[in-house]
């Protein structure tokens, strides 16, 4: 791995650090539970808008429309044409479901 520094001592690496972020995905025609990789200075929103024609997605599982899995893989990509829409797993109930 290449190390480079600036004047101010930032480092500056070969290697782009990303978070994971549990998602679902709903294609024309399936419903997919996977992670997205994206930047640590981004948001989902984000890579969703970043213009490439393919998301890709780790851990992913094809589900039925009773959420029984049908397929399994390490990695998917999927056109961005294709997605209907995407929710993130995250969990988002820490104010115990009040509304401020």
């Amino acid at each position: 791995m290449n190390y480079e520094y600036d004047n101010k001592g930032k480092i500056f690496t070969d290697v782009i650090s990303k978070d994971l972020v549990d998602v679902l995905v709903q294609t024309t025609k399936h419903l997919i539970r996977g992670t997205i990789h994206i930047r640590q200075d981004k948001r989902l929103q984000d890579e969703l808008d970043s213009g490439r024609h393919i998301i890709a997605l780790t851990e992913a599982s094809i589900l039925d429309p009773e959420g029984k899995t049908l397929y399994q893989s390490d990695f998917i990509a999927l056109q961005r044409e294709q997605i209907v829409w995407v929710i993130s797993e995250e969990d988002d109930t820490e104010d115990n479901g009040s509304i401020s």
